[in-house]
Order: C-alpha cells, then structure tokens, then sequence
C-alpha cells in the first residue's frame, strides 16, 4: 500500500526525470529520422485513459506517414507503416515521450497499458478494475512473457496488476520485457497488427459471445 501510494510515484518521478536527460541525444536522433523518413509532424498525439479513467494526451514519436487514397482518406495502417516506423515500434523507441507524461504524472513505468478514450464503451465491468492505477509506460501484460497477448489475456494481466502492485511485480514484469525486447526484433515486432478492441468486441457481440 504505501509502494503504491508514495514510493512508486517518486521513483517515477526521478526515473523519468533522470532519463529525460540521459536520453536527450536519442530524443533528437529519433526526431530526425522522422522528420526525414516521415515529415512533419514528428510526434503522434491521441487522448488516453488513466488512472480513475481520466483523460490525457499521450504523445508518441511517428511510426506512419499521412498517406491518403484518392478520396482523401487515411490509407490502412500497415500501408502508412514505414521501415522506419517498424524498426522504432520493435525496439520500442517510439514510445520515449511518454517519459514525459510519467513525469506529468498522468502515467507510470509499469501499469496496465493506457488505450484510446473511444474504447471506453468497451470494456466490460470486470476489466475497468485496470484504472485504479496509472497507466504504464512497460505494460503489466509483459508478465506473459508474450511479444503480443490477445485482449482477454491483457486484461486479465491489467486487473491482476491492478490488485497485486508491488515493488518486486514491478521488478518481475520489467525484466520480462527486457526479454520481450530481444523477441520484438527478432519477429519484426513493428509490423504486427492486432484488430482494435472495438472491432474485437463487435465481432464477439455478431458472435453472440458476450452479451
């Protein structure tokens, strides 16, 4: 209990801060291969639920071109996903600027991860448990030891998380995704789409398998 509430947010506090600085070169590095790869903007920004499910704009370095068809409309993502974008996704280098909304303390290093505001509708009662703690930068379902977990799997791990915080499950899931890492790249983590939870859902209600 008093991990959770003190000691867990002034270490991300001064983690956050201390990588921040540490990692600067990176941030300009990645930065450029963006801006040449992929053009402005360099960032990605997309409202997110955290913690108590409050809204905050979480900030990401750009994985996909603007492409659009003739019409004017966004071109699929594995169509806008460039070399580059998968190699930073793999490495999971894009997900740096978070560092900054650990700091801001709308997240922290471990958590459940934080997903897109328009998911709300869907997620059942029993999984809404994951936002009784700040989102994650390193996702609790790394506990899996999986490069990509299905939705009910991440959710159970999320809610798991979200009952058991401790120092040492901290620990244990961030040294599982030191191993994850190393999996990422070998599989060509980057290009690998998993259908988006409302999407999911809508299958499973056709389906008739949750009401």
């Amino acid at each position: 209990m008093i991990y959770n509430r003190y000691v867990k947010r002034m270490l991300d506090i001064i983690l956050s801060l201390a990588a921040i600085i540490c990692l600067s070169p990176v941030f300009l590095i990645v930065a450029a291969v963006v801006c040449i790869t992929m053009g402005f903007p360099v960032l990605f920004s997309q409202e997110r639920m955290g913690k108590d499910e409050k809204v905050f704009r979480l900030y990401k370095f750009r994985s996909m071109t603007n492409a659009k068809d003739k019409n004017g409309k966004l071109l699929p993502e594995q169509k806008r996903l460039t070399k580059a974008g998968k190699l930073l996704r793999s490495l999971s280098v894009d997900e740096l600027p978070e560092l900054f909304s650990i700091l801001a303390g709308d997240m922290s290093f471990v958590g459940p991860r934080p997903l897109p505001v328009y998911y709300k509708p869907y997620f059942l009662p029993k999984e809404r448990v994951r936002h009784k703690v700040r989102g994650g930068l390193i996702p609790s379902d790394d506990l899996s030891g999986k490069v990509m977990t299905t939705w009910e799997e991440q959710f159970a791990y999320d809610v798991y998380y979200a009952n058991h915080v401790s120092f040492l499950l901290d620990v244990k899931i961030i040294l599982r995704t030191l191993m994850i890492l190393v999996d990422r790249v070998r599989t060509d983590y980057g290009k690998c789409e998993r259908m988006h939870l409302s999407e999911y859902r809508k299958n499973m209600d056709i389906k008739g398998r949750i009401l």
